[in-house]
């Protein structure tokens, strides 16, 4: 296995920690994640074909659908759903 296929195996991990951790200590990782992966599945596209890259896109946007719905729709101009945090104090 290539050293980024490996690499995208641990941003799964690392996206599912994430998840699980509560809402407001989320965003500074999931950041990062959501930054890097465009990268790595970039990558993945150029070392092992279509399939893989597409395999990986697939994943992130499953991982990823409802930041990245938030941020095409604040794109598009269109209403934003705003949630209350719940009582996490």
């Amino acid at each position: 296995m290539s050293l980024t296929l490996i690499l995208a195996c641990l941003w799964v991990l690392a996206a599912a920690t994430v998840a699980a951790l509560p809402m407001r200590k989320q965003y500074v990782p999931g950041v990062a994640l959501l930054i890097a992966a465009p990268v790595l599945i970039g990558v993945i596209f150029y070392e092992h074909g279509a399939l893989l890259g597409f395999a990986a896109l697939f994943g992130f946007v499953s991982m990823f659908r409802r930041p990245l719905l938030h941020f095409g729709r604040k794109a598009l101009g269109l209403p934003v759903e705003r949630h209350e945090p719940e009582g996490d104090a």
